[in-house]
């Protein structure tokens, strides 16, 4: 819980609080967080995707449309990223979007889906997070509620990849 406070300590001290604070993030600040999301490949999974599978721009990070099978763990589909209040980010908190990030916990407690990479998102530094969470803040907001994740044997209520290891 330590990180949340410190983390929540940074971003007041950058004038990040909020949903609101993205109107007020200067645009260095947000290109670099776009920067970043597009090295860390956030739109590759959180993004739906046209009928070819390329990237639907117009809603990037909006949720995806394709979800991905964790053998023995079920199907997940990475969710909505924008500033969204019902289906997105919107109704949290700066530090907790990296709380998330950095220990793979969600506001409610529950865990990220395992395909989620936040162990490698876990050393970000300050500034870099700042940067991230101005960006997103700083979307379009896309309505889009992702497929909920399904367990092992259970049906995936959406498309989705899956690897099949050889036998």
């Amino acid at each position: 819980m330590a990180i949340k406070h410190m983390v929540a300590s940074v971003l007041a001290a950058a004038g990040l609080h909020g949903p609101a604070a993205a109107a007020d993030a200067p645009d260095d600040l947000i290109d670099r967080g776009a920067y970043l999301a597009r090295i860390m490949l956030c739109g590759d999974c959180h993004s739906p995707r046209g009928p070819e599978g390329e990237i639907d721009e117009t809603r990037a990070l909006g949720g995806a449309s394709i979800g991905f099978e964790v053998p023995g763990l079920g199907v997940f589909f990475p969710p909505n990223l924008t500033p969204d209040a019902e289906t997105g980010l919107g109704s949290w908190s700066d530090a907790e979007i990296l709380t998330a990030l950095r220990t793979g916990e969600r506001p409610d407690g529950r865990l990220l889906a395992p395909i989620m990479p936040w162990q490698f998102f876990s050393v970000l530094n300050e500034a870099d997070g700042t940067a991230l969470v101005a960006y997103l803040r700083s979307l379009p907001s896309v309505s889009h509620r992702v497929p909920v994740p399904t367990g092992a044997g259970e049906r995936p209520l959406g498309p989705y990849l899956a690897v099949i290891a050889p036998e």
